[in-house]
């Protein structure tokens, strides 16, 4: 594993947390982050002994405050434009198109990117005491970092339209209310369930378990029902299966 200055990386069992550790900004994202998000998953993705990604922040006031604006306050449009795309595709589109389930683990505050982050996430947790929201368009500007596109998915257009449109922030317990988080934790509590789930998870077939990330990215697209019969047909022939109908059939656990 690289050698890291913004984010931390730990290994228990099969699960790999991820903290980002930039508490004297609140978690912000600025280039060095990404850049460093991007290659450690990049790692973990193709690490044999790492099943279940935890993503988290340091401290227990914010997960990600948001980007570091900082960074891009004087950026022209053509440099705005990259600085979204570059994003997208090196961390946040990554995220979501792994073949391992990464989990967001929301500790206090998710805006802007960092609600974006967690939404690229393929389950999100939460403490008590988060708050989420998208407040672009205080500054002038719209979510870039996937922001309009993954929200509406999660909560539907019109709760999504109201989040950005009127840059509020909601508690934990509105997000799991409409559905942009599945679980609600006492900050305490937030990492062991977190860890909980994902030693669970941990259990199951990685390659079923990567061919349904795949499958369930595509749900709602013309490619989705297509995806997941060829996918279905596939595993009759890779190992994970006969294992799994063997263990079935002889009444033990499995061992993927």
């Amino acid at each position: 594993m690289s050698n890291f200055e913004n984010i931390i990386v730990e290994h228990e069992g099969k699960v790999a947390t991820v903290t980002i550790n930039r508490p004297q900004s609140l978690n912000a994202l600025n280039a060095q982050t990404i850049s460093e998000l991007s290659t450690a998953l990049d790692e973990l993705n193709t690490d044999g002994n790492c099943r279940v990604v935890i993503l988290t922040g340091s401290g227990e006031k914010s997960f990600v405050a948001g980007a570091d604006i900082k960074e891009f306050s004087d950026f022209n449009s053509e440099k705005a434009e990259e600085l979204a795309r570059n994003g997208q595709n090196s961390l946040f589109n990554k995220i979501e198109n792994m073949s391992k389930p990464v989990i967001a683990a929301v500790n206090g505050f998710a805006l802007g990117g960092g609600l974006e982050l967690a939404m690229s996430c393929h389950i999100r947790y939460a403490s008590e005491n988060a708050k989420l929201g998208l407040p672009e368009v205080t500054l002038g500007l719209i979510p870039g970092y996937g922001g309009t596109q993954r929200l509406p998915k999660l909560v539907g257009k019109g709760l999504a339209n109201e989040l950005i449109f009127s840059a509020k922030m909601i508690s934990a317990g509105r997000a799991k209310e409409i559905g942009l988080v599945n679980e609600v934790f006492t900050l305490e509590e937030l990492l062991p369930k977190t860890m909980e789930l994902a030693v669970q998870i941990s259990k199951n077939s990685p390659l079923g378990i990567s061919r349904a990330i795949k499958a369930v990215n595509l749900s709602g697209s013309s490619e989705g029902f297509e995806t997941e019969i060829k996918a279905f047909g596939e595993l009759f022939e890779l190992e994970d299966k006969k294992e799994g109908v063997a263990a079935f059939l002889e009444k033990r656990k499995p061992e993927f």
